[in-house]
C-alpha cells in the first residue's frame, strides 16, 4: 500500500509505504538489526512496554534531539519500559553515533536491510528509502496504545504524549 502526500519534508510531499497503524491495533512483528548485526524482533521484548522512537537518521539535528531526549527520560520510566530508536542508518553508524552522543539507555535498531519495519508500521518513505519521524507505544500485551506520525518530517514528536502513554501502559 502506498499513501501519497502522507507527510512532508521541508514542505515537499512524500509517499509512505504500508498501512497506517492506530491505537488498539496489535503491533506487527518486525526483524531489525542491532549494532552487532544480530536480528531483533518484537518477541525479544516480551512483557515490556516499548517506545518505538522512529527517526529518518540519527545524524540529523531533530533525530539527535529526539534520541537524546528519550535516552534522558529512560531512567524515569524504569526497567519495565524499553526504548528503541529505529532508523535505516547502518548498524555501524548507529553504534558510532551512540558512542559519540553517550547514548546508553536507548537501544538503536536498523531497518536498512529491507525496510520491512517501515512497511509493516506504515512509516517507510518511498522517495528516500528512510523512515518517517514517528512514535509507537506498545503495551506488554503487544497492543499499540499510542501512535504518532509527524506530518512534517523536520518537526519534533509529542514527547509528553508518548511518555504519558508509556506510563499509562505500565
Amino acid at each position: 500500500m502506498e499513501r501519497s502526500n502522507a507527510v512532508t519534508f521541508q514542505g515537499n510531499p512524500l509517499t509512505l509505504l504500508g498501512a497506517p497503524l492506530k491505537t488498539g491495533d496489535t503491533a506487527p512483528d518486525f526483524v531489525l538489526r542491532d549494532n552487532q548485526l544480530s536480528p531483533r524482533s518484537l518477541a525479544d521484548y516480551k512483557n515490556k512496554v516499548l517506545i518505538l522512537s522512529v527517526v529518518p537518521s540519527l545524524d540529523t539535528p531533530v533525530c539527535d534531539v529526539q534520541t537524546r531526549r528519550f535516552n534522558s527520560e529512560a531512567a524515569k520510566l524504569g526497567e519495565k519500559v524499553q526504548i528503541l530508536a529505529i532508523s535505516c542508518d547502518l548498524p555501524f553508524a548507529q553504534a558510532r553515533w551512540c558512542g559519540a552522543a553517550g547514548i546508553s539507555q536507548v537501544q538503536t535498531l536498523s531497518d536498512y536491510f529491507d525496510l520491512s519495519f517501515g512497511i509493516a508500521y506504515g512509516v517507510g518513505i518511498k522517495e528516500l528509502r528512510l523512515l518517517t519521524r514517528s512514535i509507537f507505544v506498545i503495551n506488554a500485551k503487544g497492543v499499540i496504545t499510542y501512535s504518532e506520525i509527524v506530518p512534517e518530517v523536520t518537526h519534533e514528536v509529542n514527547f509528553a504524549a508518548a511518555l504519558d502513554a508509556a506510563q499509562a501502559a505500565l
